[in-house]
C-alpha cells in the first residue's frame, strides 16, 4: 500500500484519486504510527522549506521517516518542497533538512549551474510556473512508458543541486539545466507536480508503485 503523507502541506487527495482510478492500493496517513503500516510513501509539499520541515518536526514524522527510509529501504517519493527537503539544507531558509541526499537547494537567481546563461537567469521570471520539458539523464523505472517528449508542471522559485551528478534522473531547462527528478536507491524526487501533469504525471506515479523495494 502507498501512504501518501498529510502533514498539512500538498494536495494529498490529488494523489489519493490518481491512485483509486489506477485501482492502486493507498491511503493518506495523518499518523506517524500508521505510516508504519504502508510499503511506499509519497512526501507531497507546497510552500517554504522551512515551513515544510518545522510540519514534519511538529507532526511526529520526522522520525517515522527516517526510519522507514533510511533503515528498512522503504521507497519513498518526494514532491515539490517534498523532494526540496530532502537535501540538507536551502537557500530560501534557516533549517537543516532531512538529508537524505547530499546537497543544497538554490536559488534561480545565482549563477551557479553549469551551462547557465547569465543574460537569461537574471531576468527568469519567478516563481518558474507552468509546463516544462523533462529531459531523462538514465533509464529508470520512474520513466518507463513514456516518450521522448515528457511535459510536467512546476511551481518553484528554488531548485535541488545535488552533491553528486550520479543522484540526477531527470534535468529541465530553465536559464540552464537544473535537476528536476533524482534518486537514490530507494529515494525518489520530483521538482515538477505529477498529480497536476495529467497523463506524464499519472504514468510517473503508476510506475512509481511499481519500483521495488532495495
Amino acid at each position: 500500500m502507498i501512504g501518501i503523507v498529510d502533514y498539512g502541506l500538498g494536495n494529498v487527495r490529488a494523489f489519493s484519486n490518481i491512485y483509486k482510478r489506477l485501482n492502486i492500493e493507498c491511503a493518506v496517513v495523518s499518523s506517524p504510527d500508521d505510516l508504519r503500516k504502508v510499503g511506499k510513501i509519497i512526501l507531497p509539499g507546497v510552500g517554504s522549506f522551512d515551513s515544510a520541515m518545522r510540519r514534519l518536526e511538529a507532526s511526529g514524522f520526522r522520525k517515522v521517516l527516517d526510519l522507514l527510509v533510511l533503515k528498512k529501504c522503504i521507497p519513498v517519493l518526494g514532491v515539490c518542497v517534498g523532494m526540496q527537503v530532502m537535501a540538507e539544507g536551502s537557500q530560501e531558509g534557516k533549517l537543516e533538512g532531512l538529508g537524505w541526499i547530499g546537497g543544497e537547494v538554490r536559488s534561480f537567481n545565482e549563477k551557479v549551474r553549469p551551462g547557465a546563461n547569465e543574460a537569461v537567469y537574471r531576468r527568469l521570471p519567478l516563481p518558474h510556473m507552468g509546463w516544462n520539458d523533462i529531459v531523462p539523464c538514465k533509464q529508470d523505472r520512474l520513466f518507463a512508458g513514456l516518450d521522448n517528449l515528457i511535459r510536467c508542471y512546476f511551481l518553484h522559485s528554488y531548485y535541488f543541486a545535488p552533491d553528486d551528478n550520479e543522484a540526477v534522473l531527470a534535468v529541465t531547462d530553465y536559464g540552464g539545466p537544473f535537476a528536476s527528478a533524482i534518486r537514490s536507491k530507494n529515494i525518489y524526487g520530483v521538482q515538477f507536480h505529477p498529480e497536476k501533469s495529467h497523463g506524464c504525471g499519472i504514468q510517473i506515479l503508476k510506475n512509481f508503485a511499481e519500483v521495488r523495494q532495495c
